[in-house]
């Protein structure tokens, strides 16, 4: 690759990295695969960076592709392979206003099925509206729909709150 494409590139990877891994935990759960999701997106994004002036919207494709490696990391059979009898503990965060509240609005994501989790991080996270959510799922409008009604009421029974903005300064 070209120096001033590689240095595009960086910098691009530099200023969204945090966010792209923020999207691929809440799908999957884990750090380490996360880290694996956005890995893998980054990887194929490298090897298609001097044809990437054809893409209209960066941001939204680089979205899709960690989705969709997020996603597929899901579907391999060793992603259901544990090797320990219990979790590993993980590091403490720093205590902060609204850590408890991240930690539960987390655990609540993972309650939901893969479907509903996929789209509330997209619609709410990521801020991408029902049409661009339809397209990086390859799913129809009306399916984004359901599935953000389903699952923010599964959210509101798991949370056991009638209005989100109870969970003020949580976002996850």
């Amino acid at each position: 690759m070209r120096p001033d494409l590689e240095h595009d590139y960086t910098q691009y990877v530099a200023t969204k990295l945090p966010r792209l891994h923020r999207i691929a935990y809440q799908l999957v759960g884990d750090r380490h695969r996360a880290d694996d999701a956005v890995q893998d997106a980054l990887t194929t994004l490298y090897q298609r960076w001097s044809r990437i002036r054809e893409v209209a919207n960066l941001d939204a494709y680089v979205h899709t592709m960690v989705v969709r490696a997020a996603l597929s990391d899901r579907r391999r059979f060793w992603a259901r392979v544990h090797l320990w009898g219990t979790p590993p503990e993980s590091p403490r965060e720093a205590e902060s206003p609204g850590v408890e509240q991240r930690v539960v609005l987390r655990q609540a994501l993972r309650a939901l099925p893969e479907g509903q989790r996929t789209v509330l991080v997209l619609r709410f996270l990521c801020d991408l509206p029902v049409e661009e959510v339809a397209a990086v799922l390859g799913r129809a409008e009306g399916t984004v729909k359901s599935q953000t009604s389903m699952g923010l009421k599964s959210l509101r029974r798991l949370l056991n709150v009638e209005d989100f903005s109870a969970l003020k300064g949580g976002a996850a």
